[in-house]
């Protein structure tokens, strides 16, 4: 009971309404965190009356200093009496700070609160946010401290007001910059009031060779990007801000850097402040990023590539089987033809992966059909698939398409040898750990003297080698249970050393 959702669920009434925005202030607010130099727990009100007190269902500590709770506060409790500013902010929804520092488990503490109010006609404040910061440790007042707790007040009173963070706003992307990637403090113009030495690396990077500070940003993003289509979408990102609009990522490129940028409304009170611009340096990231499609499409290629030599190979092989007049040669040459073609079609849906897994069951589709082209016309052996084989990585795939078409081909050579008719069955259970895969066959069955390990067949020896030194799995063939035969292929699906 852990988790934000379940606390919330099992200590309070609060609505639907209440409890999303209480997830999208936990979702932004190591950004708060991090502009505040303290930690933000969050405190909602249990219980009525006399008996009410104040839980925290959430923490987060700051990456710019140290923290001043180590400790988890998760699910401790306080009274009102121990903490009255959380219900002096719950009932007049200001912002309030404790007018003397006090002392918490040796560390001296510096505790302001602030009102969570939830948009719109909804409940209003429903719960508190502690901004803790940890005074004993040491720092050097300085334009970047000075500009990061202005900010950070002025996000803090859009919390107490209502108006941060709102849907629209939210951004989940892996690139999303953080505070120390770079900052960059804009006027209710657009022109830049700050910039952290991080950003002003970034736009160096990407060009801008001026300084930054009193420039309008809207313009240098327009002059360092090399796409206009990129350079005009940041624009309008950082306009959008500038006019109360919370943005989505936006990138640039320029002189061979890459840059991602977020622009945040800064309206406290409901007053125009500017706006808050984040940017992270991404260049060595998008540098790896085309440098593993590259690799990618090249993995693929080399796929489809050995996908039509193995086709071209299997033509061959078939084109001998038909001008070869012995009837033993033509059949070793189609066992080969039906061999290479199975692996072919593994290579072939490889070729059109993203991330080297195959489909088993779509490949196992296409193969069992060749196998019919093993039987004499006068048989009617029917095949069917039940249950599933799920997706696998690459270096499962070939091993184990191989090894149910040879059980395959085996069942359709021996057990069907003296019958016109039949059935084949491919039935697959798989859990988190274990694949199993069946052949059961109703043909005529296994000979008495049967023994799979000492069986002279080219297929079953096959068969034995993959299980053993590809899949790691075990193999039993034995009678069915109403006639024919049951082969058992177990494979496992975890702990691979692969």
């Amino acid at each position: 009971m852990s988790t934000l959702s379940n606390l919330l669920a099992a200590n309070t009434a609060l609505t639907g309404a209440a409890v999303a925005h209480l997830q999208r202030v936990v979702a932004e607010w190591q950004l708060l965190a991090d502009l505040s130099f303290a930690d933000f727990l969050l405190w909602v009100p249990v219980g009525e009356g006399r008996d009410r007190r104040f839980l925290c269902v959430a923490q987060s500590r700051p990456t710019t200093t140290a923290t001043a709770h180590p400790e988890d506060m998760v699910g401790s409790t306080a009274s009102a009496s121990q903490v009255p500013q959380l219900e002096r902010a719950l009932e007049d929804a200001a912002m309030r700070r404790e007018d003397q520092p006090r002392w918490h488990r040796g560390r001296s503490v510096r505790r302001e609160v602030v009102p969570v109010r939830v948009p719109g006609d909804g409940p209003g404040v429903v719960a508190v946010l502690g901004r803790d910061t940890n005074l004993a440790a040491p720092r050097v007042p300085s334009t970047l401290e000075v500009s990061y707790l202005a900010v950070a007040t002025d996000l803090c009173q859009m919390v107490a007001d209502g108006t941060f963070p709102v849907a629209a706003g939210r951004d989940e992307g892996s690139s999303t910059p953080r505070v120390g990637d770079g900052l960059v403090r804009l006027s209710s113009s657009g022109r830049v009031l700050y910039a952290s030495p991080n950003a002003a690396s970034a736009f160096h990077r990407l060009g801008r060779t001026e300084e930054l500070v009193g420039a309008d940003l809207a313009t240098v993003v327009r002059e360092v990007a090399d796409d206009a289509f990129e350079a005009g979408e940041a624009a309008e990102h950082l306009r959008g801000a500038l006019a109360g609009t919370p943005s989505s990522r936006s990138e640039l490129e320029g002189h061979g850097a890459s840059a991602v940028l977020r622009a945040l409304p800064l309206r406290p009170r409901g007053v125009p402040s500017g706006a808050l611009v984040l940017v992270r340096d991404v260049t060595e990231v998008r540098r790896r990023d085309r440098a593993l499609l590259s690799k990618d499409a090249t993995i693929r290629e080399i796929h489809h590539r050995v996908k039509n030599n193995l086709q071209t190979v299997a033509a061959l092989l078939r084109l001998q089987a038909r001008r070869t007049p012995h009837a033993e040669a033509q059949e070793a040459l189609t066992e080969s033809v039906r061999r290479v073609a199975s692996i072919a079609l593994v290579h072939e849906a490889l070729a059109a992966s993203v991330d080297e897994r195959v489909d088993i069951d779509e490949v196992l589709d296409r193969v069992l059909p060749m196998m019919n082209d093993l039987a004499r016309p006068d048989r009617r052996v029917s095949m069917r698939r039940e249950g599933e084989v799920g997706v696998l990585p690459a270096v499962m795939a070939t091993p184990l398409v191989m090894v149910v078409t040879e059980l395959v081909s085996n069942a359709l050579e021996h057990g069907f040898a003296e019958r016109s008719s039949g059935s084949v069955v491919i039935a697959a259970r798989r859990t988190a750990a274990q694949l199993e895969v069946e052949v059961r066959d109703d043909g005529r069955g296994l000979p008495e003297t049967f023994s799979l390990e000492r069986a002279p067949g080219l297929g079953l020896q096959i068969v034995r080698t993959l299980v053993d030194s590809e899949l790691a799995g075990s193999l039993s063939i034995r009678p069915g249970e109403d006639g024919g035969t049951r082969a058992v292929l177990g494979v496992p699906l975890q702990h691979r050393g692969r």
